[in-house]
């Protein structure tokens, strides 16, 4: 068996367990979709008051993808990795051709596509409660990419905590604040300072940075989106090197 097979072949049997699991299709497809009801459908803003939420709601488009983008591949893989770490699964399939390069690969790749079909739906109920924005086709390379960049930590998470209870609490626990500390939801000059450097050391702000840019008026979007494909390079090498394959 070649080693796309091998990859096809693993990543057909994770999206079949995906879709077995009916919370976890809620939390990827529905759950986003239903933050966008309420804070862009329910919630008013009043632009250049100074406060949260005052922005047009097409600024908010990053912080509704990063929702998906965040915390699907962190839990999904986070969780898988230390469910297969529990069951002794990474040894068995060491025994395989199967490589854990390979293994991740098929994982990451089954969760790009999902997180894709996600952020498309969101795009559309954005449209649909009448946002303004581009659909640029720089959100081929910043949603694929981030995601690779959050499979590979989430991979290090189920790598070393504490059991899969413990892989989900680590997962949310980093999410929560990640997300709301990236430039998406709060504007970066409500942060104090002395923080905003801070900011530029989470990979998921230049995911924000860049759909800003892609799907706004100004902004750089190249220089931040060749600063996400490299991190999903370094997260992709160093996820697969935590995972405990007993060779």
């Amino acid at each position: 068996m070649s080693r796309l097979a091998r990859i096809r072949a693993e990543a057909s049997a994770t999206y079949r367990t995906f879709l077995r699991r009916r919370t976890a299709v809620f939390f990827t497809f529905f759950f986003p979709v239903l933050l966008i009801v309420i804070f862009a459908g329910l919630v008013r803003t009043t632009s250049g008051s100074g406060g949260l939420f005052t922005e047009p709601t097409a600024y908010y488009v990053p912080a509704y993808l990063a929702t998906v983008v965040l915390f699907t591949p962190l839990s999904r893989v986070g969780s898988t990795v230390a469910r297969h770490r529990e069951g002794n699964r990474f040894e068995k399939l060491s025994t395989t051709p199967l490589t854990r390069a390979e293994w991740l690969a098929a994982h990451t790749l089954v969760n790009v596509a999902l997180i894709a079909a996600a952020c498309a739906v969101l795009l559309v109920a954005l449209l649909a409660t009448g946002a303004s924005f581009a659909l640029s086709p720089w959100l081929a390379v910043l949603v694929p990419a981030t995601s690779v960049v959050f499979c590979g930590v989430g991979a290090v998470i189920g790598s070393y905590a504490d059991g899969q209870d413990g892989a989900i609490a680590a997962s949310n626990g980093i999410a929560l604040p990640v997300l709301f500390l990236s430039e998406t939801f709060v504007q970066p000059e409500l942060f104090p300072a002395w923080f905003r450097p801070v900011v530029d050391l989470s990979p998921l702000a230049y995911f924000a940075r860049g759909v800003r840019a892609a799907t706004t008026p100004g902004g750089d979007v190249t220089t931040n989106a060749a600063v996400v494909v490299a991190l999903a390079v370094v997260a992709f090498a160093v996820g697969t090197l935590a995972i405990p394959w007993t060779e």
